[in-house]
């Protein structure tokens, strides 16, 4: 049976050698086919990230092995315009944007061993890091290369905000299960 725990950031940050076997082990491998180097940026990046605003991660542990880990933060406001936020705003548009992921919790990475799947590890690594998202809402994107990563959050409850083309590349932005804007979502055509 996995163990997940909700961790102080330096509780976190101890494990640093481990969260980068698991980042390499669930993003170095196809559809998301990262290198080391990407690795090596996800740690450095974790340095920063661990003082964001309303920072949670929490681990999963097989004995005393770490098999998983998600992170998530409060997303600022104004909306950032770095890395893939650009994408996010462009599909819903800055009212929403403004009003449905401002303020609200963003699970940044979620990361599972191959060996830990299957077995409702990343559903409670999710749950543990949006059980307390500021009035519900909790939000996060993902790539449109892995209808594996797409189906889960479905599974888990999570509505898609956008619909990028059919067949089109990039990101799709979910939110989560409790998240008041759910209903007002776009279908796809």
């Amino acid at each position: 049976m996995t163990d997940i725990r909700v961790v102080a950031y330096d509780a976190f940050l101890a494990h640093r050698a481990a969260l980068r076997a698991v980042y390499t082990d669930a993003f170095c491998a196809p559809p998301w086919n990262e290198d080391e180097e990407s690795a090596d940026a996800f740690l450095a990046r974790l340095g920063r990230d661990v003082r964001r605003p309303g920072f949670t991660a929490a681990l999963a542990f097989d004995g005393r092995d770490v098999v998983g880990f998600a992170t998530a933060w409060d997303t600022p406001s104004p909306f950032p315009v770095d890395r893939c936020y650009p994408q996010a705003a462009a599909g819903l548009g800055p009212n929403r944007t403004e009003e449905w992921l401002c303020g609200a919790r963003e699970i940044d990475e979620l990361a599972v061993r191959a060996t830990a799947r299957g077995n409702g590890t990343a559903a409670g690594l999710l749950r543990a890091v949006t059980e307390d998202a500021p009035g519900g809402r909790a939000w996060l994107l993902t790539s449109l290369r892995s209808p594996r990563a797409l189906a889960f959050y479905r599974r888990q409850g999570w509505t898609q905000a956008t619909h990028p083309a059919p067949g089109g590349h990039g990101i799709a932005v979910f939110l989560g299960p409790r998240h008041p804007g759910r209903g007002l979502t776009a279908q796809p055509l």
